[in-house]
């Protein structure tokens, strides 16, 4: 055990220099380090690896074959990008490391030899004695030994926005994580906010509170979204099929034609048409004009695959502190002994009852003028403001002594010199228990005082205690007891609950979205600013603690139905986020601390709170919200809801579109015709019809209000299997009309490019057929083009038609198509075929047919 003596002998003389030199070859540098950095070829290995660009790669590879360099050209510098995008993903993880390491103070004053001097914070070593003072960034965890009315602001690790009262104890203590609510240790990369005083160091680097979260965010990947996997499935499944269909038609053919390269380029040509270039697009185009559509709600999309997630989000874990409420304190109620509470907030705008203006103005010459602490600046700017024009600014007061904080009495006191009278005011303010203390009350005031202060504090408010003295002799008492004490009354302090989130919450509510609260406060504040936000309280509320000792199926059931968490540290929020999303929840966290960090990038959407939120948490995660409308994220939900169930509809049209292409690449050479589809067929289908075809879906307005839709599961696929049959069958009836047109056609003694032609454009004209059909799961095409306008839809369409045109009307483009005119009744034929083989779904379409398309239930057909 240390003895005090023991202390100050220490914060006098501190290490020497040789052995803080030892020292720090021992601990390592006190920074906070992360894992060694892969190399380049490494990461772009690993992202290679994605079955989406090895598709790509091997498509440039079969362009290259056919001796179409640009198209390869085109689709390798697709490919490069992607790699590009992705490794810069992959460094995200050291970006956040390296704003933590920006939150440490550049500087440390240590006493070393006897003797105050600063050096850098990563020479801080274990042991050294390190000086505090106000405006201070602590460089390490560290014990007390020495301080003086000492407040630091903890809030960047625990997420509690009041400072805490830090007293000296032993520095050979257990070192105990922030959230103990330890008074006597302090911890790397929290603020000083009033006082001063001396610690010894106890953990550096990694080793500390901060470190530790470093290393949790350093080891904590972000999940990948369902679209995401689903998008993955569906290529690993097209990729085996297509090059099993490849390999069969080039063994058949080659059999059946004894022509072995012939039968080769079939097969590639057949691989080409299988192959979805499309999604990639699609993809990259949804989500980034996603992104572009919710920055008007001033929420900015760090990675662009978030938007789609957030649209399945189907719980939102909040952080109180900074999310919830402001992170700042005002003044709540004003409770002077005798009177009734006054709630300052219900009489914004009156002016105050006289009955009050002693206690606030004790309470105002109590606390510090000019500190960065919360609480000090809620007395003086609401005094100031509020007791303006009255006797009871003391301007003319002149301080002269200041009573701290200790450890056996958590008050402070000021004495006063009254004007230019001899005589002297006291003022204090404290903990209740501690004011009653000073005022000597009885057993039955004190009572009645705690009881008081016990039924505010209920109501989720830091309650602190005002009392007054008079004194009169020159010569100061070195205690304040010495002063005759009379109490005042009490006064709450909130931080108080953002003007917008009540609505925000009820508008989550009705989007089906269950808000789940996190905070690293006292369980009753945390019920009470629940309550206060909307959020449903009937589980009860659930500490840190607690969970930490339920068995996994109580822990399961727990996070089930609880909504407020309280006492959380980073590990406990991210233990939360775990078992929601084992349990199929697609979960979305947001937060503002250090503390966040780890949250945010385990969720599948992070969402930073960017206007006081810290760089680290903006680093993290994957959306930061640039305003402190908390409703911003419920408008960007909608959004996220419009691109998902747009992209459904895209996706579903890829599927579709394939079917024709793929069977007109294979029936015809089966059945010994000539080829209708070339690779310059394909290159113009699948890279410039079919994207910008599907672009247009982008643009769809919604069939429903999706604000007060259910949010899809987690765990549904991007098309339901139902879907994906009619999806399918939708294909398949296109790609009858087409064959049929190209037979006949061929049958009538067309020429090979004449009958081409007229499949081609066939082809086509479905393609803008199904783009129509695929706008609405509830209205016919007809009803679409005329009551549901689409100006990017139409435009895109009548680029489609003019460049068909085109290829068929000048010589040049018919050359490089393989084209002859048609004549004209083939050409109105290939047309009419074409809407019959696709419009038929019209028949089809009803309300309890399209309830699937709903985001509640399956995909949009």
């Amino acid at each position: 055990m240390t003895t005090p003596s023991d202390s100050a002998t220490l914060a006098a003389s501190g290490l020497s220099s040789e052995r803080a030199r030892a020292q720090l070859l021992v601990d390592g540098p006190n920074e906070l380090g992360s894992d060694a950095a892969t190399g380049f070829w490494h990461s772009a290995f690993e992202v290679v690896r994605e079955p989406m660009l090895l598709l790509l790669l091997a498509a440039g590879g079969i362009y290259l074959v056919l001796g179409s360099a640009r198209d390869a050209l085109t689709l390798l510098f697709a490919v490069a990008a992607m790699i590009g995008m992705a490794l810069f993903q992959k460094r995200k993880t050291e970006h956040a490391v390296s704003r933590l390491k920006q939150l440490s103070a550049p500087q440390a004053r240590v006493v070393r030899d006897g003797r105050e001097q600063a050096i850098a914070t990563a020479e801080v070593v274990q042991g050294d004695v390190v000086l505090l003072r106000e405006g201070d960034r602590i460089a390490a965890d560290a014990a007390l030994v020495s301080s003086s009315n000492l407040r630091v602001d903890e809030s960047l690790l625990t997420g509690e926005s009041v400072p805490v009262d830090k007293l000296p104890g032993e520095f050979d203590q257990p070192l105990l994580p922030p959230e103990s609510g330890s008074t006597a240790l302090v911890y790397a990369g929290t603020l000083v906010v009033q006082g001063h005083g001396a610690c010894v160091v106890r953990a550096t680097g990694a080793r500390s509170a901060m470190g530790r979260i470093g290393m949790a965010l350093t080891s904590t990947q972000p999940p990948a979204s369902p679209l995401q996997l689903e998008v993955r499935r569906m290529v690993r499944v097209i990729a085996i099929l297509g090059g099993l269909l490849c390999a069969l038609l080039a063994v058949v053919y080659g059999l059946s034609q004894h022509d072995a390269t012939r039968g080769l380029l079939a097969g590639i040509t057949l691989a080409m048409s299988i192959l979805p270039e499309e999604m990639p697009v699609v993809l990259a185009v949804f989500t980034t004009l996603g992104a572009f559509r919710i920055s008007k709600f001033q929420v900015l999309a760090r990675r662009a695959e978030a938007v789609e997630a957030l649209g399945s989000a189907t719980v939102l874990c909040v952080d109180k502190t900074g999310t919830i409420t402001e992170n700042r304190m005002r003044i709540a109620v004003l409770a002077p002994i005798g009177g009734a509470d006054y709630e300052v907030v219900a009489h914004a705008g009156e002016s105050l009852p006289e009955e009050v203006h002693e206690l606030l103005e004790y309470g105002v010459l109590a606390s510090q003028p000019a500190s960065p602490d919360g609480m000090e600046r809620a007395f003086h700017s609401f005094g100031e403001a509020a007791l303006h024009g009255t006797e009871h600014l003391r301007p003319e007061y002149t301080r002269e002594q200041e009573y701290p904080l200790t450890r056996d009495m958590l008050a402070v006191s000021h004495l006063f010199r009254a004007g230019d009278t001899s005589g002297h005011v006291v003022a204090a303010k404290g903990a209740p228990e501690a004011v009653a203390d000073l005022c000597h009350l009885d057993a039955q005031a004190s009572a009645q005082l705690l009881e008081r202060a016990t039924a505010m504090a209920k109501s989720g408010l830091r309650v602190l205690a005002v009392a007054r003295a008079r004194y009169e002799p020159s010569n100061h008492p070195t205690n304040q007891h010495d002063f005759d004490f009379a109490v005042l009354g009490l006064v709450g302090l909130e931080d108080p609950v953002r003007a917008s989130v009540p609505a925000a919450t009820a508008a989550f509510r009705r989007a089906g979205v269950r808000v789940v609260m996190i905070t690293g406060d006292h369980a009753d504040t945390a019920r009470a600013i629940a309550r206060k936000a909307g959020l449903d309280v009937g589980a009860g509320v659930l500490t840190g603690a607690e969970l930490g000792q339920l068995g996994e199926r109580e822990r399961n059931a727990a996070v089930a139905h609880t909504n407020v968490f309280a006492r959380c540290n980073p590990e406990h929020k991210l233990q939360l986020i775990h078992a929601l999303t084992a349990a199929g929840e697609l979960v979305a966290m947001t937060g503002d601390g250090v503390n966040d960090a780890p949250a945010l990038k385990a969720a599948h959407i992070g969402i930073a709170m960017g206007v006081h939120g810290t760089d680290v948490a903006r680093e993290a995660a994957a959306l930061v919200l640039a305003t402190e409308d908390f409703g911003a994220i419920a408008q960007a939900i909608v959004v996220g809801r419009r691109v998902l169930a747009n992209l459904r509809k895209a996706m579903t049209y890829v599927v579709a579109v394939h079917v024709p292409i793929a069977g007109m690449a294979l029936a015809p050479v089966l059945l010994g015709m000539p080829a209708m589809l070339l690779p310059v067929h394909l290159v113009f289908l699948e890279l410039v019809i079919d994207p910008a075809c599907t672009i247009a879906l982008e643009a769809e307005e919604p069939d429903e209000d999706l604000a007060g839709a259910s949010p899809s599961k987690a765990g549904r696929s991007l098309l339901a299997r139902s879907t994906l049959l009619r999806s399918v069958v939708q294909g398949f009836a296109l790609f009858g009309a087409v064959f049929a047109v190209y037979a006949v056609s061929l049958s009538q003694g067309q020429t090979t490019n004449q009958a081409r032609a007229a499949g081609f454009i066939s082809i086509v004209v479905g393609n803008l057929a199904l783009i129509l059909v695929q706008r609405s799961s509830t209205r016919s095409a007809l009803a679409t083009l005329l009551h549901a306008p689409n100006p990017i839809a139409n435009l895109l369409s009548s680029l489609a038609l003019l460049v068909l045109a085109a290829t068929l009307a000048v010589p040049g483009l018919r050359t490089v198509f393989y084209f002859a005119l048609p004549p004209t009744a083939a050409c109105v034929g290939a047309v009419i075929a074409a809407l019959a083989g696709v419009l038929w779904y019209d028949l089809w379409k009803s309300p309890a047919h399209s309830a699937a398309a709903q985001p509640g239930g399956g995909a949009s057909p």
